[in-house]
């Protein structure tokens, strides 16, 4: 069937194109009679303004644009959620785009929202390159980078101490008596990296340099993820606790562990980071570094809506949050 347009609508309301953009646009002198017979006339043609057509005469679309590294990710799958909800609740919707890290889709993706028109961009992968920024800066579409580092000069920012989560997930682990750990993460992203950075440097300050060799990266695909929990766990001597970057990486762990008759957390202790649902469903449940989800949404939500509407410029602010420890049953003392 023929998608409505604004001349069918004009044509059976018997009212010019003119009058018809009045009210589709809320403008103008019409009388509450002629605007409430095109209004009832639109929904009986089942009539939607084109969104393009709105960023055209300057108006906002009411749509915002999220990339994400890979939607299959657990943390970025709630992420998206609470954005979706914390933009329903100002009445915009999201378009969501999974790069699943390749460059080429990202680059895709940001000229696919340019040309949608979104009002604004939340882009939480970390392949961005400077070409890419600078042409949605060109376009004037504010762009808001979460859980990633971004340069106050380009971008505004939501995103967690990705540094003293690992911080704190090493101080929790020596603590608890465990002086000799394997790591599983994606090296190859800053945020991961810096995690790793603040659980090495705190071991280091305490004589307990980790070695290289019990330090694996790995992308968030299940298969290599599992092939390097394995390798962690073939490890001579074996290492009395793992930590994982993510909570993906540290169910992926503790699946891997319980296939070879290891129990966790008498034979492996096991600590995540995001604190995703995921972490409260495996069995044990899995202790973790918290990321306020809700939170993060929200201040990047209103965030952006900042800039969207006081068009605000750089330096652009950058929102740092403080994680936190969530002790569940998956990390035990050694002995």
């Amino acid at each position: 069937m023929k998608k409505s347009t604004i001349y069918d609508v004009a044509k059976k309301a018997n009212v010019s194109i003119a009058t018809v953009s009045k009210v589709v646009n809320n403008k103008g002198q019409i009388s509450e009679k002629t605007r409430n017979h095109i209004k009832q006339v639109m929904q009986e043609m089942d009539y939607e303004p084109s969104t393009i057509a709105k960023a055209l005469s300057g108006k906002e679309t009411k749509t915002l644009g999220v990339v994400v590294p890979n939607i299959a990710n657990p943390f970025f799958g709630e992420i998206t959620r609470a954005l979706e909800n914390k933009a329903r609740e100002i009445e915009y919707a999201i378009i969501i785009c999974s790069t699943y890290n390749q460059s080429e889709r990202e680059k895709e993706y940001i000229n696919l929202l340019l040309k949608k028109q979104v009002d604004g961009i939340i882009i939480a992968t970390e392949q961005l390159d400077s070409e890419v920024l600078k042409k949605i800066n060109k376009r004037n579409t504010p762009v808001l980078k979460f859980s990633v580092y971004a340069d106050p000069n380009e971008t505004a920012s939501v995103t967690t101490n990705n540094y003293e989560g690992g911080y704190i997930a090493a101080r929790y682990l020596l603590e608890k008596g465990h002086q000799h750990v394997g790591i599983i993460g994606d090296l190859s992203r800053d945020s991961e990296y810096k995690r790793i950075q603040g659980f090495c440097n705190y071991f280091e300050m305490h004589q307990y340099a980790v070695p290289q060799s019990h330090i694996i990266s790995c992308n968030s695909e299940l298969v290599e993820a599992k092939v390097v929990a394995e390798q962690i766990l073939a490890l001579e001597p074996r290492p009395t606790a793992l930590f994982a970057t993510t909570d993906f990486f540290a169910i992926v762990a503790i699946n891997a562990a319980l296939e070879q008759g290891l129990r966790v957390p008498e034979d492996l202790s096991v600590i995540g980071f995001d604190n995703t649902i995921y972490a409260q469903l495996c069995q044990p449940q899995l202790t973790t570094i918290e990321q306020p989800v809700e939170e993060m949404a929200q201040l990047a939500i209103h965030q952006l809506l900042k800039i969207i509407k006081e068009k605000k410029c750089a330096p652009f602010e950058q929102i740092v949050l403080t994680p936190k420890l969530i002790e569940r049953q998956s990390v035990k003392p050694y002995s």
